[in-house]
């Protein structure tokens, strides 16, 4: 059973509206973007496969656990009754080339060589926090395999040094599920670890992978555009009329059109926000008016520090 399921990032939510807000369209949160909507789309892809698996198993996707005060990100986790298996899903086109002589991945694009992050020196970590979490928390020592998935099929893996221990690691998304079960019918008959209470353990313990995309980036609120966003046409600064919002561009009325808007900066700039704050951020001139909006707009306010969150 598939006890938790893949959910829409809130880091790549955070970087389409620091995109589409950002004065100066930058080079570098554009790649941002591309990156984290390629990471999302395999992880989609992906899901199709875990299900294979986890009418038999316990599955969890989207881990994010705090070991060592660090967020640990892991993709997939598979648990049977005699072992967890790990899955790192990997969205690549072309050709990849794993070295594992130095540990470094390449991409080619035909064009030019980069080396990034090695995925195999990426899940084994992940293996070794997750055993250490499970220790800390009382859980029994179960074996842990590791596993890297390229989710396109088109995509062609070569290798250079343990052609042999890479295959082993690496394969494509679709052969995943054969590999797991075949490694599951090695196992002894004896083995029997509570799966669905360590996977329960691991989903209650899991939270949501956040940062600050502004401050990693070294954004300030000054080079955000302010304002709502017309629902249709999507441009930015609607005016404010009596009982909601008119767009010159689509000549349309919308008397919510606020609420996208309070969320952008609950989400990007703070995770809370004050009467003078809002009538800055909505392009407004009444702060009466920005306490109506913010009282409808299912905040809760804190008399004590004076913000609504």
């Amino acid at each position: 059973m598939n006890i938790k399921k893949l959910r829409y990032p809130i880091v790549l939510r955070k970087y389409e509206i620091l995109y589409q807000r950002l004065i100066n369209k930058q080079a570098e949160i554009e790649y941002e973007l591309a990156k984290q909507r390629k990471g999302y789309a395999g992880e989609v892809n992906f899901s199709y496969y875990l299900n294979l698996l986890a009418y038999k198993f316990t599955a969890l996707q989207d881990v994010c656990l705090v070991i060592n005060s660090q967020q640990t990100q892991i993709d997939n986790i598979v648990i049977s009754p005699n072992a967890i298996h790990i899955i790192e899903v990997k969205n690549y086109i072309d050709i990849i080339t794993f070295d594992h002589n130095l540990k470094q991945l390449i991409l080619a694009d035909g064009e030019k060589e980069s080396g990034i992050t090695y995925p195999i020196s990426q899940v084994e970590i992940q293996a070794i926090k997750l055993k250490l979490w499970l220790r800390e928390q009382g859980l029994p020592s179960i074996p842990i395999y590791y596993y890297v998935a390229i989710s396109k099929p088109s995509t062609k893996i070569k290798v250079i040094g343990d052609q042999e221990e890479v295959a082993r690691i690496v394969t494509h998304a679709e052969d995943i599920p054969s590999k797991i079960l075949l490694n599951e019918e090695s196992f002894s008959s004896t083995a029997n670890f509570p799966h669905q209470k360590i996977g329960y353990a691991i989903k209650n313990a899991s939270t949501e992978y956040n940062f600050d995309v502004m401050k990693r980036h070294e954004i300030n609120y000054s080079d955000l555009v302010k304002g709502v966003i017309c629902p249709d046409c999507k441009a930015i600064g609607i005016t404010r009329v009596h009982g909601g919002w008119y767009c010159r561009r689509c000549q349309r009325k919308y008397r919510n059109a606020h609420i996208s808007a309070i969320n952008d900066y609950l989400l990007l700039v703070k995770p809370w926000i004050r009467n003078f704050e809002c009538v800055d951020w909505l392009n407004i001139n009444s702060r009466n008016v920005a306490t109506r909006i913010l009282r409808n707009a299912a905040l809760t306010y804190d008399s004590e520090k004076g913000y609504w969150r």
